[in-house]
């Protein structure tokens, strides 16, 4: 039976990763890879609660879940998408910078028997609604955008009232991976849910974006736990 916790007001799936995965492959809808930066993000908590599932993607989520008594293990974004993929007869790819969508397209093909991408769409565009009418033409099975978030859900959450049989997931900079214009963190920091120190060693402009929303988000989930509403 489907269930959900809640951090945050965001509730969040409780599925494993092969049971979120066997959800996904009959489901149409939205797919949330849920972080501490989009909880700290009051304005998705619609989007997110109406979604047809939300996986915890970063650490922090995994940290806080248990902070309030949940045993849920991590379900990184990029693999459960790379997954789905092998499931879908048809993908669409939104987002990222034309040369690499054209890499990442690339790339899936030889690394995917028979992958059908049907329809790509870099991420530099202005019109939704042009993408969403294209979307319908196709009707692609299986939509990944990476157009970073909030972008990504936002976009999603319209175009998935006009396109019902199909399942959105919103992947970030997954196509950067894909592409190997970014190196993915070993495989031992990949374990230990460490990838967004990784990248931050890698990337020190991504510092301030981690920092401090990780921390104040731990904080306010231990203020949610053990201070009453009110005090």
């Amino acid at each position: 039976m489907k269930k959900r916790a809640k951090l945050l007001g965001f509730e969040i799936d409780t599925y494993d990763f092969d049971e979120a995965v066997e959800f996904a492959k009959n489901s149409s809808g939205q797919v949330v890879t849920i972080n501490p930066e989009m909880i700290s993000n009051p304005d998705l908590i619609d989007i997110v609660n109406s979604s047809t599932l939300v996986i915890p993607d970063g650490i922090g989520v995994q940290i806080g879940l248990k902070i309030k008594g949940y045993d849920v293990k991590r379900i990184p974004g990029i693999q459960f998408a790379r997954k789905m993929m092998e499931e879908s007869q048809s993908i669409a790819l939104i987002g990222a910078k034309p040369e690499v969508l054209e890499k990442t397209v690339k790339n899936l093909k030889n690394e995917i028997k028979d992958i059908n991408i049907s329809f790509v769409q870099d991420g530099y565009f202005e019109n939704d609604e042009r993408v969403i009418n294209e979307l319908k033409e196709i009707n692609p099975r299986l939509v990944l955008c990476a157009l970073g978030s909030p972008k990504q859900e936002y976009f999603i959450n319209e175009a998935k009232k006009h396109l019902p049989d199909s399942l959105f997931i919103g992947v970030g900079g997954s196509f950067d991976v894909w592409a190997g214009t970014v190196q993915r963190a070993p495989e031992i920091w990949q374990k230990y849910g460490l990838e967004w120190l990784y990248r931050t060693i890698k990337e020190p402009q991504r510092f301030k974006r981690i920092f401090p929303t990780l921390p104040l988000f731990i904080l306010s989930v231990l203020k949610e736990k053990f201070i009453p509403k009110g005090v």
